[in-house]
């Protein structure tokens, strides 16, 4: 059995700092193992550009796993016992990975009978790991790649309504096609994180030192004309000189922001009107943190955002890497479904297809 995971877990010092994705991927790895089956896990870890780098080994997750580990992905794995369970080293240490080059895949496919694609995160990807091998082998969903289309299904084809959408980050350029894919589809568009700075100079706010996206400023408006009664901007904002921990900071509005102070968080107001627009909602998409959460002074916004949602009583998908790394370091619990999918989920949300999962539907596996 042939499985593609997300393993690419962040590393410090050469160490896991975070295992989410290991843990994510354990349903399908377990269950392949009660059923007996012979399991070779294939990854990815950062981006070694097709040769291979000791820092970007996967020998550490193959450690935490507790698994035999296997240096290179095209070298045999040998002799299995029923239900083991053996980590290839990065595919990504060759360039027919990323070439999705059809003999690398081929190679990849030599190793199984079936193939399990359970890197929704990846599957954004026309890799060779991800959709090449599929050309070779029966190809199936794996349990984390179900449960990610199911709750972007749930939240996005056949939602409970109303549906209200946060949307947050930093640059409006990158979000643009989420934006404009969700306007038509929700009855409330929520813009929090830098990604509304932008929002506030298009309309000829003062906004200080903050992060602006100046090339994004026309899209900003033509977000705000479509979005109408829609749209909700933060009123108010948590404001500081400096983006760092101790910083000296300050409740102000969102015009007005004096040169070298810098909008980094929702204020008490912004916090009370979205509170008012989740009350009630059947369901709620929220991508992109509503300050810089990681700077415990400016996280306040999005821990309160967080604790609205999940306390809002309707179906809750929360989506993108830095959404989903702010939940955990938050402690926040009590959402529906939390997408470890990164970019695979943003390019979801904004309705395009993704080739891992456009393959499944193709291969004999269905």
């Amino acid at each position: 059995m042939l499985v593609r995971e997300d393993l690419n877990v962040p590393m410090e010092a050469g160490r896991i700092s975070d295992d989410t994705r290991i843990r994510a991927a354990r349903p399908t790895l377990e269950k392949l193992q009660q059923m007996g089956a012979r399991v070779i896990v294939m990854s990815h870890l950062g981006r070694p550009e097709g040769k291979p780098n000791p820092e970007l080994s996967l020998r550490p997750v193959a450690e935490a796993m507790g698994v035999r580990f296997v240096d290179d992905c095209l070298k045999p794995a040998g002799e299995m016992g029923e239900g083991e369970v053996v980590l290839l080293e990065n595919v990504r240490f060759h360039p027919g990975d990323e070439e999705n080059d059809p003999e690398f895949a081929r190679r990849l496919a030599e190793q199984g009978e079936v193939y399990v694609n359970d890197a929704f995160a990846a599957s954004h990807r026309s890799h060779a790991s991800v959709v090449g091998v599929a050309h070779y082998l029966p190809a199936y969903a794996g349990y984390l790649m179900l449960a990610e289309l199911e709750a972007l299904h749930r939240a996005l084809d056949d939602p409970r309504r109303p549906v209200v959408a946060v949307v947050g980050g930093a640059k409006v350029s990158t979000k643009a096609g989420v934006l404009a894919h969700l306007l038509p589809r929700v009855e409330s568009l929520a813009v929090v994180g830098a990604m509304a700075n932008t929002f506030f100079k298009a309309r000829g706010a003062e906004v200080g030192s903050s992060l602006v996206e100046d090339s994004a400023l026309d899209a900003a408006r033509q977000v705000e004309r479509e979005g109408g009664a829609k749209l909700v901007l933060p009123v108010d904002s948590v404001i500081a000189r400096k983006a760092e921990p101790g910083a000296l900071t300050r409740v102000a509005g969102v015009d007005g922001i004096e040169p070298g102070w810098m909008i980094l968080d929702i204020g008490p107001a912004t916090v009370a009107l979205l509170g008012e627009r989740l009350r009630g909602a059947g369901t709620v998409v929220w991508n992109g943190p509503a300050g810089v959460a990681e700077i415990p002074e400016f996280a306040a916004g999005t821990r309160a955002l967080g604790e609205a949602i999940a306390g809002s009583g309707a179906f809750s998908l929360v989506g993108g890497g830095d959404t989903a790394a702010a939940v955990d370091k938050l402690g926040l619990t009590g959402f529906s479904h939390v997408s470890t999918g990164g970019g695979a989920t943003l390019e979801a949300m904004e309705g395009k297809e993704l080739p891992g999962v456009s393959i499944l539907k193709e291969a004999d596996g269905g």
